[in-house]
């Protein structure tokens, strides 16, 4: 097997992490919508009440670039290495997706909520709805098929592309999120700033 191809089976249990991923943001008191009381399908502030409660805004290419990053992933590991096996590759969906639902879950802890405004441009984020959290998972699901199905340089060049559209129009992206979790430059923040970045 030379791809990640799921079969019915591995599909059905991805959605299922992803239900049990939203059940458990709900036990942790995450709002299931904006405590604006709607739905968009577009926010395009990123430093606002708004701001990764719907079901797209800017961070919406980083989940998308996860998927392509967890494909790639997986096809190292359950396709060239072997590891699990030759039926393996059937489930590099469904490991992509815990990945995915475990980082949403993890984000929407205190601590991490809290990092997240101490060091990154978003200042005054809340933590994500539940319908941001399940629409982030699914846009990775979105971005681990683009995989799937596109030539290699094609998908790097999306990934590239996200990345610099996103860092052009609201200097952020998932490349200065990583590097400002973990090892916060005062050089990116202030340039994030002068940027007046909304």
């Amino acid at each position: 097997m030379g791809s990640l191809v799921p079969d019915r089976r591995a599909v059905i249990v991805s959605v299922i992490i992803a239900i049990v991923a939203v059940g458990v943001l709900l036990a942790m008191d995450r709002p299931p919508i904006c405590e604006c009381g709607y739905v968009k399908l577009w926010h395009g502030k990123i430093n606002d009440a708004g701001n990764s409660q719907h079901i797209a805004d800017w961070y919406t290419p980083s989940h998308i670039i996860h998927g392509m990053v967890f494909y790639a992933l997986g096809w190292w590991a359950l396709v060239r290495r072997g590891w699990g096996g030759k039926n393996a590759p059937r489930w590099g969906l469904a490991l992509a997706v815990v990945l995915e639902a475990g980082w949403e879950v993890l984000e929407n802890t205190e601590i991490v909520i809290n990092r997240f405004r101490s060091v990154t441009a978003n200042y005054g984020y809340s933590g994500d709805s539940v319908l941001n959290s399940a629409a982030d998972i699914g846009w990775m699901a979105f971005g681990f098929w683009l995989a799937l199905r596109l030539p290699v340089r094609v998908t790097v060049g999306l990934a590239l592309l996200g990345e610099i559209v996103a860092g052009l129009v609201v200097r952020d992206n998932l490349t200065l999120n990583v590097i400002m979790l973990i090892f916060p430059i005062e050089a990116i923040a202030e340039w994030q700033a002068a940027g007046g970045v909304q």
